[in-house]
């Protein structure tokens, strides 16, 4: 069984012209196995044909061409977008609870929900225009797949919110409270207080931040009556407080209705869920469902890159999490910067004075609007301070929200001649930014962006490398990819970092020592002092209130269910932090 897929936003017959059809074995021998398609814009490979040589995929200069040889027993895609395009094995379902899908991007999760809402139909790989009948779909699906597909419609009302919520200002130009009003079927007042949405209620939504778009989001699929919901990565632009309240609510609400969460903060994730399908495969390439399994244990098997049930080894190494912490670096302080203070629009930030050591990787943790990204801009020199300085020292920044330039290819933005040429080759390898050096980066998706802002900031020279929130938009693999990248950077270089995000599991992984932020939201906030590790984290976990434990097989963090024994001993006992030193 052989999938042939064609990048068609790389592929262009005036850089190769298609010099795909010109090597390609089985057409010297006569026959068409790669055919320019009848209206002439690119070529079409039949994987029937196809004898996986590869001789294609190393001849694209565009390197566009992916061919994948996989065992029969997957059986027939489920859907497919076109001829040699994505396609998704397998169906996963809505069980009892919140079901947790698991997987990297660009595996066909979002696909999965699509067609679980009926905005895609499947069509088991038939790459014809017409839409397959009623009688066919009910004869390929299996027993409970047809019970779903029946059901949804019918007895059964799903509520879907979408990954991407950026779509919803597109389509809606009034005010959070008019969103509300147009959805409500009669938990309107019910969703206001619980999500915490009082203050942007006459705020038009372009005015919105990141984070108070997605809980509003959130907050209109969660109040319609429905039997079945579904939530794409509900997590992004929320802080670890926001997080937690979200998983606990989407926990609570599966005890009544059945759940779908797609999502990449692992210790969210597993948190929430009661079951999860684990996704493997080849990014954009095709992707298979996993049976269902309970959520430790699959997990579990995700990072492992083994699954039992099915006898598949989809990764060639595991994902491994050490029994100890980062530890806090012994060496002297390299650089150091004064007490600061900054005042604007009735918002005032005070930061204690600290340092960095050579070969350093300072988290700096806290929630949404205390000021953690105002005082990354005035260490970057970015922002002034008002009072204090940042420190006499050369920086490398990586934003939080990223701007891609217009008509810029990732190779000509990483073409510049004063980066290090081994740091960019070891981020563009680990990173898999490779790929993606012949796209433009108005074309690139969040994630891409994201791994080449990273990749552009840590190949610059400089002393201390500031980087806000790089986990955002990367999958799972890609920030403990991040982390293991990060962490042999500066160790290996003595360089130093400051790190601002949210994920805490990211975080444990490549800090040495936390600068931990409290204060009111949106009024004031304070910056402590680099802090011991152990004691950063427990003073950050008891502000948010939120205690963690590391999995006994794979030592991964995970969250104490809030209330439960575990939970109030090691709040009692002031251990909110499961790390040592």
């Amino acid at each position: 069984m052989r999938i042939a897929v064609i990048d068609r936003d790389l592929c262009t017959r005036e850089k190769c012209g298609y010099v795909c059809e010109k090597v390609c074995p089985v057409n010297r021998m006569g026959k068409e196995c790669v055919v320019t398609e009848e209206e002439g814009r690119y070529p079409v490979i039949s994987e029937q044909l196809c004898i996986g040589c590869g001789i294609c995929v190393k001849k694209c200069p565009m390197s566009c061409i992916s061919i994948i040889n996989l065992k029969e027993e997957i059986g027939s895609p489920l859907y497919q977008y076109g001829v040699n395009a994505f396609r998704i094995h397998g169906m996963p379902l809505p069980k009892d609870g919140v079901t947790g899908l698991v997987g990297k991007n660009g595996i066909g999760k979002t696909t999965s929900l699509r067609i679980l809402t009926k905005q895609l139909r499947p069509n088991f790989g038939s790459t014809k225009r017409k839409k397959i009948s009623d009688e066919d779909l009910m004869a390929k699906f299996t027993m409970e797949q047809r019970r779903y597909w029946e059901a949804l419609g019918s007895t059964a009302k799903a509520s879907y919110k979408p990954q991407n919520v950026e779509q919803i200002r597109g389509v809606f130009d009034g005010t959070a409270a008019e969103l509300l009003r147009k959805f409500d079927e009669g938990r309107k007042d019910e969703v206001i207080g619980k999500f915490q949405l009082e203050k942007i209620l006459g705020r038009k939504l372009s005015q919105l931040s990141g984070g108070e778009m997605q809980k509003l989001a959130i907050a209109v699929a969660y109040m319609k009556n429905a039997d079945i919901y579904f939530f794409d990565e509900p997590t992004n632009y929320l802080d670890i407080a926001e997080r937690m309240k979200i998983a606990v609510l989407l926990k609570e609400f599966g005890e009544k209705k059945k759940v779908m969460l797609a999502e990449h903060d692992l210790a969210i994730l597993d948190y929430a869920s009661d079951y999860v399908y684990l996704f493997w495969g080849d990014e954009n390439v095709y992707g298979v469902v996993s049976n269902v399994k309970n959520v430790r244990g699959g997990i579990n098997e995700y990072l492992s890159g083994f699954l039992k049930d099915e006898n598949i080894k989809f990764r060639e190494r595991e994902i491994v999490f050490s029994r100890f912490s980062e530890g806090e670096r012994k060496k002297p302080p390299k650089f150091s910067y004064s007490p600061m203070k900054k005042a604007y629009n009735g918002f005032a930030l005070s930061c204690d004075g600290g340092d960095v050591r050579e070969g350093e990787i300072v988290g700096i943790v806290g929630r949404n609007a205390l000021g953690k990204s105002t005082f990354v801009k005035m260490l970057a020199g970015v922002e002034k301070p008002d009072e204090g300085e940042g420190g006499q020292f050369k920086v490398s920044y990586k934003p939080q929200y990223i701007k891609a330039e217009e008509g810029v290819t990732v190779e000509q933005l990483l073409s510049a001649k004063d980066l290090n040429a081994s740091v960019l080759n070891e981020c563009r390898r680990r990173l898999d930014v490779n790929r993606l050096l012949l796209k433009e980066l108005d074309e690139l998706s969040g994630g891409e962006l994201q791994r080449v802002a990273i990749t552009l900031a840590l190949s610059r020279e400089a002393d201390i490398y500031l980087l806000d929130e790089p986990s955002a938009f990367l999958d799972i693999e890609q920030r403990l990819n991040l982390g293991d990248l990060l962490r042999a950077i500066f160790s290996d270089s003595g360089k130093s970092a400051f790190v601002v995000d949210h994920d805490v599991v990211f975080v444990d992984a490549i800090a040495s020592r936390l600068v931990v932020f409290d204060g009111e939201q949106s009024s004031r906030g304070h910056a402590s002092a680099p802090l011991k590790k152990r004691d950063g984290m427990n003073a950050f976990l008891k502000l948010v209130d939120v205690s963690m434990r590391r999995d006994k097989d794979s030592n991964r963090p995970r969250i104490n269910k809030p209330g439960s024994v575990l939970d109030r001993e090691q709040k009692e006992s002031g251990s909110y932090y499961y790390g040592e030193n």
